[in-house]
């Protein structure tokens, strides 16, 4: 795999760790792929306050995804840049229709532990590439997850990617973290992304200013360490997580922006 595509480790190793704690996210299919892999991981980028934060970012990516599946249940729910992450069990959500999509290396490395069903797929794509959205049903709603992919796109390549998926369904709804410019800039001197060898990201500055004139509404910013959350870490570790990962500078950092047509 390439660098990008190493990156899925960094987010897996978080909710691994958080799963066998006992906090933030049970994810036992995280914590049985860890094992096996056995992938390197070294500085930040194995940091236990990184884990949390990682397990904390898809938690709410859970409830969200959770949430609007009870309000449109007829929804196609499309993972893109989905790693070897198991959202679809952890959220039980095996009656709704899904794809995960990922670069073909990704999905070879996925289809080891897990199987597709009758509701779910697992295709592998450039979603940078239109071609991939001719694989994709007629449906007329589609929940889209963009987790920990928004900033290793360029703005323009961004911008055209949901462009392509909101022509595709007369309703789209869109959950996307992404970095600030300020956070782009900022990785060039340090981020655990640069351990398995990413050395360009990208910010989004303005997150209505992204979807202008593609029929997509910014609806609204969401909260990546909510309180519930890091009160379920103990004592001087919720603090100092709190200071690091939930404090003014970290909110200069890192959004999470949600879209809806």
């Amino acid at each position: 795999m390439n660098s990008v595509n190493k990156t899925l480790y960094i987010p897996l190793y978080g909710k691994a760790l958080v799963s066998q704690k006992g906090v933030i996210l049970t994810d036992k299919k995280a914590e049985e792929i860890w094992e096996k892999a056995g992938f390197p991981l070294n500085g930040k980028a194995k940091s236990k306050w990184l884990a949390y934060y990682m397990g904390m970012r898809s938690a709410v990516f859970d409830a969200w995804v959770q949430e609007k599946i009870t309000e449109n249940g007829d929804s196609v729910v499309l993972h893109l840049g989905c790693g070897l992450d198991s959202r679809i069990a952890r959220i039980g959500a095996k009656d709704t229709t899904w794809y995960d999509v990922d670069f073909e290396a990704v999905i070879n490395e996925r289809r080891r532990y897990y199987e597709e069903t009758a509701n779910y797929r697992m295709l592998a794509a450039d979603i940078k590439d239109s071609a991939f959205l001719q694989t994709l049903p007629n449906a007329k709603r589609a929940i889209m997850i963009l987790e920990g992919v928004s900033m290793y796109l360029s703005n323009a390549e961004l911008k055209q990617m949901l462009k392509n998926l909101n022509d595709k369904f007369s309703h789209l709804s869109v959950l996307m973290d992404c970095y600030t410019p300020f956070a782009a800039k900022m990785s060039k001197i340090k981020n655990p992304v640069r351990g398995v060898g990413v050395t360009t990201v990208y910010g989004i500055e303005n997150p209505q200013k992204i979807v202008k004139d593609m029929g997509l509404k910014f609806i609204k910013e969401h909260e990546l360490t909510p309180q519930y959350l890091i009160d379920q870490l103990q004592g001087c570790e919720r603090r100092l997580f709190k200071t690091l990962y939930a404090g003014k500078t970290s909110k200069k950092l890192y959004k999470l922006y949600e879209y809806e047509s």
